[in-house]
């Protein structure tokens, strides 16, 4: 599957909508992003299973910083709507490869159960 360009129009509704998506976060003045893009877009062509986005930091600077973003590329990797991996920085093809397999096996019901006993902890040390 080739790339497609999220905006905060198309951002939620991609994330929700699919199974998984991984976001590359860049833009056009970043070296290390430059460099990273053929990985990802190579990368992109053997999952038709993944949707791959991209987000340009500087046309969707609302978005960015909404997201968190401080430095580029980041990378994060979203399964039925749930963030469940982040990294700045460029990964190199074998890396990339290893995140999207680990996405792929990770037990979602797992996942929300553990994220669910952390928000009950953290409401618990307000209280």
């Amino acid at each position: 599957m080739s790339t497609v360009d999220l905006t905060a129009d198309t951002f939620e509704q991609t994330v929700t909508g699919n199974d998984i998506v991984l976001v590359d976060w860049w833009a056009e003045w970043c070296g290390p992003c430059k460099m990273f893009a053929p990985t990802y877009s190579d990368v992109s062509g053997k999952h038709e299973d993944v949707v791959f986005g991209k987000v340009d930091t500087e046309d969707q600077q609302a978005l960015a910083q909404g997201a968190g973003i401080s430095s580029i590329p980041t990378i994060m990797a979203f399964k039925e709507g749930v963030l469940v991996f982040r990294q700045a920085g460029a990964l190199p093809a074998r890396e990339l490869e290893s995140v999207i397999e680990q996405v792929k096996e990770l037990d979602m019901d797992e996942v929300r159960a553990k994220i669910a006993a952390e928000e009950t902890s953290e409401e618990n040390a307000q209280a």
